[in-house]
């Protein structure tokens, strides 16, 4: 695979525009070396194009590489024949805009009331940030609980007075732990609809009007997860955290549906990529209550480092509930920027997997014969060289960085078993 060189430069292409001009600097005046675009059509996701900045020299090469990568994607969804020249001047109308429009409206007329729930710990900057992003959704029915669980109560959430905002609420969690703090925010929320975003990302400005819709289209649905994609690659480490699988592992951007009737093609247990992940979950009433709640021994914060919203997937699912990936509600996500930072997200990953997986077998030990069942893809996928894992990863990825996750995977059963004996005391 061809490296990408940071800084990239991340941008959305909405082919019912006119195409941009990528071919200069941004609005910050940073020349990048590659691209990152994110193709949309009416503000449905269609896939990634990263190429070199000097690929695109005008907006008909854009047009062009776009229809190089997603051309059989963008004739079905267009109305009509589809060239390049004018694509790039005037964009394009999709085959059922005026059904998807009537579509929409309807929804909106009838919008869910929704609470959206931002955990978060020491990061005031960052949270005004997701705040502001949230604040900004055209969105009718909606309120925002900022769960803090920062180490100095209040300071995490200093910036949350400012806004004056009567959509905002914050709750003080003082006993450190992500799961600790996703469950004081689903007690406060008891009995509604909660989309989680993390305070390290923003949201889309379309962000609830597509989970709208995704609880519209999917009423049996007990969980709908987002596409997470990169805000910005502005170095290397970000870079590098991408090509792992960033947040999407591999999900890419079409829609689907998790069931008890897709278990034949896709277990509940592994592989894990396709469900989603806890950055951007919409959760409906009783959906992890009925599990007990978060894994107050996983988490962010906790020795097990993460893991929690992996563990509650599972379990949500092996009760017979559905999920459905619903792509079209976006979160952005802010990497980390060194690699140290990288190297310790990816040793705490490791450690939350394998911690989640010791959590579900002291509960149900009998789905031990299931993972034995699936070890040997499971070895294939961490320690084959053409497997999923290593299948995004250039020559340049530092291979140090999987032995981290790696070692972190060995770790995840003992940090469990800590975590758990603390919380049982």
């Amino acid at each position: 695979m061809r490296p990408l060189n940071a800084p990239v430069r991340v941008q959305d292409v909405e082919l019912t525009h006119a195409m941009p001009d990528v071919s200069g600097s941004d609005d910050q005046d940073r020349r990048a070396n590659h691209l990152w675009l994110l193709v949309r059509f009416d503000r449905t996701p269609v896939g990634v194009v990263h190429v070199p900045t000097e690929a695109i020299e005008s907006p008909v090469d854009l047009a062009a590489t776009i229809l190089a990568t997603h051309g059989d994607r963008i004739v079905q969804l267009a109305s009509g024949l589809v060239d390049p020249v004018s694509m790039a001047e005037s964009g394009l109308r999709r085959a059922d805009a005026d059904a998807l429009r009537e579509r929409r409206a309807a929804i909106a007329a009838s919008a869910p009331a929704l609470t959206v729930v931002v955990c978060t710990r020491n990061r005031p900057m960052e949270l005004a940030r997701c705040l502001d992003s949230i604040l900004r959704q055209d969105y009718p029915r909606f309120r925002v609980v900022v769960s803090d669980n920062s180490s100095e109560p209040g300071q995490g959430t200093r910036n949350v007075r400012e806004l004056d905002d009567p959509r905002v609420e914050t709750i003080t969690v003082p006993r450190p732990g992500l799961s600790h703090a996703r469950n004081a925010a689903l007690a406060v929320a008891s009995g509604e609809v909660i989309a989680w975003i993390d305070d390290d990302e923003v949201a889309d400005e379309f962000w609830l009007s597509e989970v709208a819709e995704a609880l519209t289209a999917h009423p049996d649905a007990a969980i709908i997860s987002g596409a997470v994609v990169p805000a910005e690659l502005a170095t290397q480490a970000q870079v590098w955290f991408e090509e792992f699988g960033g947040h999407s592992k591999g999900r890419g951007f079409t829609p689907a549906v998790f069931s008890p009737a897709t278990w034949r093609d896709q277990s509940p247990l592994y592989p894990l990529p396709p469900f989603g992940a806890g950055a951007n979950l919409v959760t409906r009433p009783g959906a992890i209550e009925s599990i007990g709640g978060f894994d107050r021994a996983l988490g962010a914060g906790s020795r097990a480092m993460g893991g929690e919203d992996t563990l509650a997937l599972m379990r949500v699912m092996l009760r017979g509930g559905t999920v459905a990936y619903h792509p079209a509600a976006l979160t952005r996500h802010f990497h980390r920027i060194d690699v140290d930072g990288l190297r310790d997200q990816l040793v705490g990953y490791g450690t939350g997997l394998t911690a989640a997986y010791t959590s579900l077998l002291i509960r149900q030990p009998w789905r031990l014969f299931q993972l034995i069942g699936l070890a040997p893809l499971a070895v294939r996928e961490v320690v084959g060289k053409s497997g999923v894992r290593e299948a995004t990863l250039s020559d340049e990825f530092p291979r140090d960085l999987l032995r981290a996750n790696l070692r972190g995977m060995l770790t995840g059963p003992y940090a469990y078993l800590r975590g758990h004996s603390r919380m049982s005391r």
